[in-house]
């Protein structure tokens, strides 16, 4: 049986707290992975992007693979997120991300700035809309995204030869940036690039500033983004559960 370390979840919510994000190794089993990547190469043909016959992206995780909604409910990682949301978050959106050698991509620094819903109600402070492969996204208000956590599940080691995330520590509590002032809002601020072995998961706040280089090695990237939130959303507005 594969023992897996202790983790301190306590000290993972502060770390959150004080850089945005935090990195916990081998939290899902090689087994449950293994089961994992099965049930999702089920779905390939009918829910994925693809660039030639390499799929790089799977949305709508949630509803189309059983096992990934379980997941996003087990022990193993709401005792990882519940310390920071609580006990009464839930999961909002699953994306399966996949960087390979002839699906590669790259991504400059950003934050995650927009949410998925159901229709299109106008709210205070809700805006620009737009609509993502029949979706309808929106930017919400800095408050609605500083109580969102993002939590990436690697399904395979994470280097940085192999496109791992990196981010600037502590940009979270800059709250919702215009693209022009990215650049100084990051200056003199070191980078940390987010490696993280098979089964080891990142937890981030979607305001924290990251980017991700293209792979340069042949091997696969895959990587389960969930995101999870802790309250309804005003005037009508309503999630969409990816």
């Amino acid at each position: 049986m594969e023992k897996r370390p202790s983790i301190d979840r306590f000290a993972i919510a502060e770390k959150i707290e004080s850089d945005g994000f935090a990195i916990a190794e081998r939290v899902v089993p090689r087994d449950v992975i293994r089961y994992l990547v099965k049930d999702i190469h089920c779905v390939l043909p009918n829910s994925s992007r693809s660039k030639g016959f390499d799929t790089y992206a799977i949305r709508n995780l949630l509803n189309v693979v059983d096992s990934v909604s379980r997941l996003a409910q087990a022990p193993k990682i709401r005792q990882l997120i519940e310390p920071v949301l609580g006990k009464a978050c839930f999961p909002i959106k699953g994306i399966l991300f996949d960087k390979n050698q002839p699906a590669n991509w790259k991504v400059p620094w950003h934050q995650d700035l927009t949410i998925a819903v159901e229709s299109r109600v106008e709210a205070s402070g809700f805006g620009p809309w737009s609509v993502k492969e029949g979706i309808i996204h929106v930017q919400p208000p800095s408050e609605v995204l500083e109580e969102l956590l993002a939590v990436r599940i690697h399904l395979d080691d994470c280097k940085s030869l192999n496109g791992a995330l990196r981010v600037i520590p502590g940009t979270h509590k800059l709250g919702r940036l215009r693209q022009a002032d990215l650049a100084s809002a990051i200056a003199g601020r070191e980078a940390r690039v987010c490696e993280v072995g098979l089964g080891g998961v990142l937890l981030m706040r979607p305001l924290l500033v990251h980017a991700s280089s293209a792979s340069i090695n042949p091997r696969h990237r895959r990587v389960i983004h969930l995101e999870f939130a802790i309250r309804s959303l005003p005037n009508g507005l309503k999630w969409f559960t990816q």
